[in-house]
């Protein structure tokens, strides 16, 4: 049985009820004097709160993903890439597994998600269950892949398409991208309904040493989170799915960590990410208990830590040209003031646009008002559609009958409202009650 699986989990449970059970059956006859007697309370109290802590953390586990299979938590990770060959099943890639960078992967989860894509993958799209393998820092990452159903469609054969990398929060995983937020869900009808540009997703979570919270930090010595996703995440995509090679047609996205990823990716590295869009995220780096130290000691790490200040970035550094969707709330979420402080130290060439609700929280039920009116505004950045293979220059238009644009096949992108400012807002959706 799978670490995270729900045989294993009702397993351990019923264990758990057994053994309070018998406790409490038995202790009659244990409340005897001798040594046989203590020995045995001894023993059933053990036992009891033994398996108590097991089923605890099980469900705690399977719930945020700390560690995905038995290998995780015992230590036995692989420690650099092998080939496979392409297999076939419900979960298996079908990528092109060229250096073995993306492979597929057991459900991880996937089998108790509802309302995932079922039926013909060229009408639906499908979600494949895979682990990333990581060339330079020979990290392991469970990921969800979302390929929408023109992936699959003959008239796609030569596209490459844009790629969103949803990121979830610490603790969490990706199933929560899944099961809560509902991202490969949300992107199929927004697909379907013509708001939505057809778009790879792939979905991590935001650490790549687990348990520890790596917050998308190279530490010095240690696990090297930007670099895999910056190099690694994109070399593997590339090598694995039709998708592009400008980072025109990539993005970030993310919640709570996940959103504070994203902007630090995009903001550190606009030659590979040009968009980002963060949800409840911080806007600075600090070491607690979760991360240890990222940055080092003296004054270097003191100027790593600095370095991934975005608003001291935005102050003293050059301001990258990407574009920025940040979300928070009024009344309810910590950030907001720092979320201010962010929208209004942004300057040229980089675009910040923001959804601020009245009132929300740290929690999935202010991310779900957020996520679709977020997904609709990153598909906008990204650029679609990139042939892999060259063409021929499109013709001349023709003399004073001037150039057509093209068909489009994305949604076209109409005017935001935006403040007294001219800072664009986006609408997020009204929950519906």
């Amino acid at each position: 049985m799978g670490l995270t699986s729900q045989s294993l989990e009702y397993t351990v449970i019923v264990l758990a009820v057994a053994s309070v059970a018998a406790t409490v059956w038995l202790w009659p006859r244990l409340s005897r004097h001798g040594v046989g007697p203590v020995l045995g309370r001894l023993g059933a109290i053990a036992v009891t709160q033994l398996s108590i802590v097991c089923a605890l953390a099980l469900a705690v586990n399977t719930n945020f993903e700390f560690y995905g299979n038995w290998d995780e938590l015992l230590g036995n990770n692989d420690k650099a890439p092998v080939s496979v060959s392409q297999g076939g099943g419900q979960y298996a890639s079908v990528g092109n597994m060229k250096g073995g960078l993306i492979q597929p992967a057991g459900p991880q989860g996937l089998d108790r998600v509802s309302g995932l894509p079922k039926g013909p993958a060229n009408q639906v799209g499908k979600v494949e269950s895979v682990r990333i393998i990581g060339r330079r820092t020979r990290a392991i990452n469970p990921g969800f892949v979302y390929l929408p159903p023109q992936y699959f469609q003959q008239q796609y054969r030569r596209q490459r398409f844009p790629v969103m990398v949803v990121i979830s929060g610490y603790p969490g995983g990706i199933m929560n991208l899944a099961q809560h937020l509902q991202v490969p869900q949300n992107a199929g009808k927004l697909i379907s309904q013509g708001r939505m540009q057809p778009t790879v997703i792939v979905m991590v979570r935001p650490t790549i040493a687990p348990p520890r919270d790596t917050e998308c930090v190279d530490v010095p010595g240690g696990p090297q989170a930007e670099t895999f996703f910056t190099k690694d995440l994109p070399d593997a995509m590339k090598a694995t799915y039709r998708v592009g090679h400008d980072p025109s047609a990539w993005g970030a996205f993310g919640y709570s960590s996940g959103g504070t990823c994203s902007l630090q990716l995009a903001m550190r590295n606009p030659k590979v990410y040009t968009s980002a869009v963060s949800l409840s995220g911080d806007y600075a780096i600090k070491d607690d208990l979760t991360t240890g130290s990222l940055f080092g000691p003296g004054p270097e790490g003191a100027k790593r830590e600095r370095e991934h200040d975005l608003l001291w970035r935005m102050k003293h550094l050059p301001t990258p040209q990407i574009s920025a969707l940040v979300a928070s709330s009024r009344k309810g979420e910590a950030d907001y003031g720092a979320t201010m402080n962010f929208l209004h130290a942004a300057k040229s060439p980089m675009t910040v646009d923001s959804i601020i609700l009245p009132q929300g929280s740290h929690q999935f039920t202010t991310w779900r008002r957020e996520v679709v009116p977020a997904l609709e505004w990153q598909s906008q950045q990204l650029t679609f559609p990139q042939d892999t293979q060259a063409v021929s220059p499109p013709r001349k238009p023709a003399a004073g009958k001037g150039g057509a644009a093209g068909p489009q096949t994305g949604p076209s992108k109409s005017p935001a409202p935006t403040d007294d400012k001219g800072r664009r807002r986006v609408e997020a959706e009204r929950p519906r009650g």
